[in-house]
Parts: structure tokens; sequence; C-alpha cells
């Protein structure tokens, strides 16, 4: 009979605790089916509750981006953003300021959830064993890239509701659908003709500037967690929150960030990201909203830079920033403090 011991195996279970659903607390491998469940949903709320929380200023944000002229008296300064959003709220209420969020919570949920989860298999493939920061931004950018072709039809219907200001017109999502599909823009398309393509107005400009968004956002978000949790680690991360949990890999988590630290490092990732992408998030919103002024024409990348900067000029691409670092900042903030806390809950790391 051998002596040898036999092989050590990861412990199914670090605590007899449960968790958010009632499972015993345990580590899950970030390609089983579990895992990938409670990271889309940890995901999906932390889009949710960031998208509530900077609703008003995304409103005000897309039309001063997509030029609407009832509102550029107001566009260039900082001011202006709240002499906006009072006209909103004192013709419409709250409601005004609100316009288009349900149609933004129907796009984030679905996004939010698809971005993060594949942000987490992306990052699972290119980093199994050690991370780097130079992976987490193609991961992120990836990612951003794959939660885009998802759900960019929800995003183009949420922009063109927060795009209407009249207060004699209460369209609905189904007719805002049929009247979208029966533009006649789609027949100008170079290549593809089909009627579904006027829901991607836009799409290429999201897509150029996904990848620095969202890779230098994932990027930014590592560097300064990874700077906290070594430099600053008694200051900033709070190691109760890990105690007795286990990561995919079966070892010991990480410390997480203090709240005050979480929000922080956020906030930083998101005005990063906002500053090298904002130029593209100015000609995607513009080229989204184009039907609403003129059904029966596509207007394609590089004419709209050119209105833009015929208009305009150089600060045309950069009309908004102000209330784009208002709105970011947060809710990036927000999204990734929340995700990390709902990962906690839901015992995935």
């Amino acid at each position: 009979m051998s002596n040898s011991q036999p092989p050590t195996t990861i412990p199914a279970y670090s605590t007899q605790e449960r968790d958010a659903f009632g499972t015993k607390r345990r580590y899950h491998h970030k390609q089983s089916f579990c895992y990938i469940i409670r990271s889309g949903f940890a995901g999906g709320v932390a889009g949710c509750v960031a998208k509530t929380v900077i609703a008003p200023l995304d409103r005000v944000k897309i039309l001063f981006q997509a030029s609407n002229p009832h509102f550029q008296k107001y566009a260039g300064t900082w001011i202006g953003v709240f002499q906006a959003s009072k006209e909103i709220y004192s013709n419409n209420g709250v409601r005004g300021l609100f316009q288009g969020h349900s149609a933004t919570l129907i796009r984030i949920l679905p996004y939010a959830a698809i971005k993060f989860v594949a942000f987490e298999q992306i990052r699972h493939i290119f980093m199994p064993n050690k991370e780097t920061a130079f992976r987490h931004l193609l991961s992120g950018s990836l990612a951003g890239i794959t939660s885009v072709l998802c759900t960019y039809p929800l995003e183009l219907i949420r922009v063109r509701l927060a795009y209407e200001v009249r207060n004699d017109i209460r369209i609905g999502y189904v007719s805002l659908c049929k009247q979208i599909y029966h533009e006649s823009a789609a027949s100008h398309r170079q290549f593809i003709h089909l009627p579904i393509m006027n829901f991607y107005r836009g799409l290429n400009p999201t897509i150029i500037g996904m990848i620095p968004y969202a890779g230098i956002s994932f990027w930014t978000h590592y560097s300064l967690t990874n700077f906290c949790r070594t430099t600053l680690a008694d200051m900033t991360t709070k190691p109760s929150l890990a105690a007795g949990k286990l990561d995919s890999r079966g070892q010991s988590r990480k410390a997480p960030l203090k709240t005050w630290a979480e929000l922080t490092v956020g906030g930083l990732s998101g005005a990063v990201a906002q500053t090298i992408s904002y130029p593209l998030e100015v000609i995607r919103r513009r080229m989204q909203v184009y039907g609403a002024l003129d059904p029966t024409k596509y207007i394609g990348v590089w004419q709209t830079i050119r209105t833009i900067w015929a208009t305009n000029g150089l600060k045309g691409f950069f009309v908004g920033l102000s209330i784009g670092y208002l709105k970011v900042t947060p809710m990036v903030a927000v999204s990734f403090t929340v995700y990390g806390r709902m990962k906690l809950l839901l015992n995935i790391d």
C-alpha cells in the first residue's frame, strides 16, 4: 500500500454563513454558470443605481451635445447646466428631469450586466494567473464593445426620448420605434439598406469611443486600486470585509477598499476616461438625433465631424464636457463601488 498523501484539494466552503441567495459561502470559478449569473446581477444593479443618481444631468447633457436649439443658449458654461435644469423643472417638473430615464434603465440593466460579465470572463482568459494593467485595459475595451453591440438600439431610443422637449408631444416607446424604423435614412446608407439600420445611427463612433473609454476606465480603476492596496493599505482598505472568503482561484480574497476610497478611485477613473473619449461621444450624439431633425437623410461619421468643425470649431467637440464631468465622475464612482459591494454580498471576486 502506498504511503503517499492524497492530493490537496481546495475547500468548498470557507465559512458556514450564507450569502444573499441563501447558499453557503464558497468560491465560485469564474466560468461557472453560478458566477456568470451573480456577476451579471451585480453589474446590472450597479448600472441602474449609478444611472439613477445622475439621470437629470444626463438629460441636460444630451440636449447640449445634440445642439438642441432651445438649450444652446445655456451650453458652454458650468452655470448653464443648472440654468437648463431649472428651465426643464419649471416647464415639466421632476418628471422632465427624468424624461427618458425608464428607457435608460431598460438599456442599462442588460448593458451593465453584459459589460461586467464580459469583463470578468475576458479578464479570466487573458489573466488566468497574473493580472497586469495593460491586460485590464484590453479586457475593458473588449467588454465595452461587447455590451454596446448587444444593446445599442436601446441607447438610440433613450437619446431620442431625452432629446424631445416639446410639451405638446408625448411619444411612447412603440410609436417611437415605428417612427425610427420607417425613416427613409437607411436607404441612403452605403452598404446595408435595411430599415433596422436606423436603430444603429452613430454605432461606428460609439464602438471607436468605447475602446478608450471602457479600457481606460477599467485600467485606471485597477491601477489606482492596486496603488491603494499596496501604498495606502492602512488608510484605504478594510480587510475585515474579505475575512474568511475565497476568490475564484480558491485563494484568500484581497482586502476591498473602504467606501470613500472606492468612490474616489471610481470617480477618477471616470474623469480620465471621459476626457479622452469625449469628442467621439459628441459625434455619436449628433448622429443619433439626426433622425429627429431630418428622417430622410443619413449622416455619416466624417460628415458629422465636418459639420461640427464648421459650426463650432474645436470647442464643438467638447461642448457639454463640464456637465460630462459632473455626470460621469459620480456615475462611474457609484458603479464601481456598488459592483464591488454586490460582489462581496454575492461572494464572488
